[in-house]
């Protein structure tokens, strides 16, 4: 059910008692629980009865250890109607954030969104914060959920062209040959064997003179991994592919709702990873945008190839700030799960503020190492770098280290391989495409250039 946010009570407004525990309840509601087994189960939901069948509000059990975001159960557990907190949420912006984030349905297709539940906004919650942050997931969710038939790259520069009409950006693509007249060689190799042309998309906002924060994203429509292969059991989500793209998208959203102080770039290589007579081949050895010649060891890592060119695009005008974000990695999955993305960084200070704003917006981010000497397991005998490793090992890292060497001038730079998908309903959200990360830098961004 959505979640309509109002500015202020009514007088019909009922009252949600959040509680851990029987004693957390208020006193004239203790017997009815006993008497319908309610204790506090994180994430129930129990009914309270007034007079002549009316509703008198509602208990909901939260585990202090869930965090604020277990109220986003709130949106599918309460019936229609208007609510409020009784007692005020300790973070009233995360509060509200996460009971609408659970009223989330991705209706594209059919599926009915129902009636809206209305929440008003607990004391001290910013609601344009609110509003702006929900956005910003909601266009990451809906783009990642989007199947590739109509998510391919021509509907990707769509979207792009439609959140900059929305905040007066400027937009200008790159597409299919003007790729190599451009140099942009490798998301053409990439791209070149689909059906929709390969295209790098480029989204300017904000004050020319401000400092510079550019997010380079990954917009792999579709990826078959390429010559070789994916098995169907590996091509099953690959609509989301695209999730570095989404994400950056919602994160700009973000940005630009909020005016932020900042020269926003915003650079989207989009192409599917197609098979065609045309297409890469292991064993090519691509000329890339630096000057780098790479060796591919495997086309299923074609991701690293359309960012690097976006990145050394991105690296030239020396940013204050370089974050590009990719669903690049099984081997990030393998070590950190679906839900807790890494990130890379060599700059301390950064990496300082992304983890404090990971933990206060309880948007799960893990710093990984950028270990210098697995660098060498990326040789080439004939190219200056290979696109994989031949051992299996660090898959994460060794792609991390892949990407810093396109990435020369930018003040700072940061690398999230997130997975961009949540494999199971959370109360917070439900199954599907998911944004990870960009709440967090929201808040380091907002910290920064506010």
């Amino acid at each position: 059910m959505p979640v309509e946010l109002i500015a202020r009570k009514s007088r019909h407004s009922l009252p949600i008692h959040v509680v851990s525990g029987t004693e957390d309840m208020p006193d004239d509601a203790r017997a009815w629980a006993r008497a319908n087994g309610f204790a506090a189960e994180s994430g129930k939901a129990l009914i309270l009865p007034g007079e002549k069948g009316a509703l008198a509000g509602a208990l909901f059990g939260l585990d202090p250890a869930q965090g604020n975001l277990g109220l986003g159960a709130l949106a599918k557990a309460l019936p229609e109607g208007e609510w409020h907190f009784a007692e005020p949420p300790a973070d009233p912006d995360l509060a509200a954030l996460s009971v609408v984030l659970g009223g989330y349905g991705f209706t594209r297709y059919g599926r009915k969104p129902g009636k809206a539940l209305r929440l008003a906004l607990p004391a001290g919650a910013d609601g344009d914060r609110v509003k702006r942050l929900a956005d910003g997931v909601f266009l990451a969710r809906d783009l990642i959920n989007t199947p590739a038939s109509d998510m391919g790259p021509d509907d990707l520069e769509k979207a792009v062209r439609t959140l900059a009409r929305a905040h007066e950006a400027t937009v200008s693509v790159v597409t299919g040959d003007a790729l190599l007249k451009k140099n942009f060689p490798m998301i053409h190799a990439v791209g070149r064997a689909a059906a929709q042309a390969p295209r790098l998309i480029d989204l300017s906002w904000g004050p020319k003179a401000a400092p510079k924060v550019t997010l380079v994203g990954k917009g792999v429509c579709f990826d078959t991994g390429g010559l070789d292969i994916k098995p169907a059991s590996g091509m099953l989500l690959m609509k989301k592919d695209m999730g570095g793209a989404a994400n950056v998208l919602g994160l700009a959203s973000m940005i630009m709702a909020a005016g932020l102080k900042v020269r926003l770039r915003v650079l989207i290589p989009a192409v599917e990873n197609a098979i065609s007579a045309n297409a890469f081949r292991p064993g090519d050895v691509l000329a890339s945008r630096k000057g780098i010649t790479v060796e591919i060891g495997n086309t299923d890592a074609e991701g690293r190839l359309v960012l690097a060119d976006a990145l050394a695009l991105a690296d030239e005008e020396a940013p204050h700030l370089l974050i590009d974000m990719a669903t690049l990695t099984g081997a990030a999955r393998v070590a950190l799960g679906p839900d807790l993305p890494p990130f890379y960084t060599d700059d301390e200070a950064l990496a300082a503020e992304v983890a404090t704003a990971s933990h206060s917006q309880e948007d799960p981010l893990w710093r990984m190492p950028l270990w210098q000497p697995y660098a060498a397991r990326l040789a080439s005998k004939i190219a200056d770098i290979n696109n994989v490793t031949t051992d299996g090992f660090a898959g994460s890292v060794t792609a991390a280290l892949f990407l810093k060497r396109f990435v020369e001038k930018a003040d700072a730079w940061a690398h999230f391989d997130i997975y961009g998908w949540s494999p199971s309903d959370r109360p917070h959200g439900p199954a599907g495409g998911e944004a990870q990360g960009i709440r967090a830098l929201e808040r380091m961004l907002s910290n920064r250039y506010r």
